[in-house]
């Protein structure tokens, strides 16, 4: 008899509905509330879809905004007694939230480097002081991929920089095992330089935009001193581990890429506008103007002076913006309807210790965002860690735990599905999976005893936290 096989979305979509309807039909029991019942089947039929993609994980974000308008806001279908439910343009405020527009403007900048062919020259010019030596351009590489993460989508700068080292590797010997460490540097620096600020990554968003829920503000400067000796100490450990993995045949590599700047009118109100913008966001201790109102204004300048156009508008990752606004609105319906209070109190967290809490928020963020997308992880761990946090039940700093859960899931990197940057690599060609496996597995872990047992006490020392 012929097995049947069932596709993975079919059964996902399945069991989130029965998941759904199933608690919904049951309702409070024992110490579960009323809203925070239908809380819970919003948030498991969400864990579902995002854990087996079953429908585009954005999708699921703007069916959570939707399922919590109508269950647990104030235009709920069928009214809670003894609960006044968040406005309902709370939730759908959630998809222009500050750090959303933050976000864009990174897009925007990214989409206009690329059009304009700033990043590849910008990577050709950077390159020039590192000479021909095989392993001082695997540096550089890193390096220049690691700085443009920190501002642009690391997507958007991995593909960028493919395309400046793949000519590069097609000059050298295919026996030459530099060509895949070439190729391979570029995937790892981007996922490590998206640590470093708060564009850098979906998690990092995710991140503040619920410490924000929680009267917790970090600006841009406060994040990098948070992330960026963390991405320099994890990005030379992945050069060193590459360089040894990887040595090279040839003695000298010619990287003569780029070309001549545009001189254009456009491409010269984007030179302005993204130095502009970036001095904005690493000055914000001085001028107090927050980054998500500087991150705004390059989309407003740019588009009004015609640089960044509506067909551009079109390739903005709209998607993603809509993944960290669908994260930002169940951690409000999570916290709103008590349900957080009721997802700690199942386990006994008083008996953890503090680090062995945090280590286990850590642990879960990097294996789940190893199989699946760290923003769909972020968007599940980070509520309950942050609500966790500001329970009485522990003691563990919210804006810890907060860094924590959004570093850990950018540190996943062992696989081509774990991160963009990886299954641009691996699409290449020239990068197996157990490349991406071994350095991605080290360089998460060495990243990992950094963000949990080192860096804390120098934080905490030097008043970041």
């Amino acid at each position: 008899m012929a097995s049947v096989h069932v596709p993975l979305n079919r059964i996902g979509i399945a069991v989130a509905l029965v998941w759904f309807v199933g608690v919904l039909a049951i309702g409070p029991t024992g110490d579960l509330s009323s809203p925070a019942s239908r809380m819970l089947a919003i948030f498991g039929a969400a864990v579902v879809l995002w854990i087996t993609e079953a429908i585009p994980l954005s999708a699921t974000s703007i069916l959570v905004i939707l399922a919590e308008i109508l269950l647990v806001s104030d235009q709920a279908l069928v009214a809670i007694d003894d609960f006044e439910g968040r406005p309902y343009a709370d939730y759908f405020a959630t998809l222009a939230h500050p750090v959303l527009m933050l976000f864009l403007g990174g897009f925007v900048l990214a989409e206009c480097a690329a059009k304009y062919r700033l990043d590849r020259n910008l990577a050709g010019v950077l390159l020039r002081p590192f000479g021909t030596s095989p392993k001082a351009i695997v540096a550089g590489l890193m390096a220049i991929t690691a700085v443009l993460s920190m501002f642009m989508s690391n997507t958007a700068t991995t593909a960028a920089m493919m395309a400046v080292v793949l000519p590069v590797t097609a000059s050298l010997d295919p026996a030459d095992r530099v060509r895949t460490g070439l190729i391979l540097s570029i995937p790892i620096a981007a996922n490590i330089g998206g640590l470093g600020t708060p564009v850098g990554s979906p998690p990092n968003a995710i991140a503040l935009g619920r410490l924000a829920d929680e009267g917790i503000r970090v600006d841009f400067v406060r994040w990098m001193g948070l992330a960026v000796p963390i991405v320099l100490i994890v990005l030379a450990a992945a050069w060193f581990l590459i360089v040894r993995r990887y040595p090279a045949q040839a003695t000298s590599i010619d990287v003569r890429i780029g070309g001549s700047f545009d001189r254009s009118r456009e491409a010269i109100i984007l030179y302005v506008t993204f130095a502009a913008t970036i001095l904005g966001w690493v000055s914000e201790p001085l001028h107090g103007v927050p980054s998500a109102v500087i991150g705004f204004l390059p989309v407003v300048v740019l588009l009004a002076t015609k640089v960044f156009g509506v067909d551009d508008l079109k390739r903005i990752n709209w998607h993603v913006l809509w993944l960290v606004g669908g994260g930002i609105a169940l951690g409000l319906g999570v916290s709103d309807t008590g349900l957080d209070d009721w997802l700690v109190g199942l386990v006994d967290w008083g008996s953890l210790s503090t680090v062995l809490l945090a280590t286990t928020l850590a642990v879960v963020a990097l294996v789940m965002s190893t199989i699946i997308s760290n923003s769909a992880t972020a968007n599940l761990v980070v509520p309950i860690g942050v609500s966790l946090a500001t329970s009485a039940a522990v003691d563990l700093d919210p804006l810890l735990a907060g860094v924590i859960i959004a570093l850990s899931c950018s540190l996943a990197m062992a696989l081509p599905i774990s991160t963009p940057p990886n299954a641009i690599a691996y699409a290449s060609g020239h990068v197996d999976t157990k490349d991406l496996a071994v350095v991605g597995a080290v360089v998460g872990v060495i990243g990992l005893v950094l963000v949990l047992y080192v860096a804390p006490p120098i934080w905490e020392a030097v008043g970041l936290l």
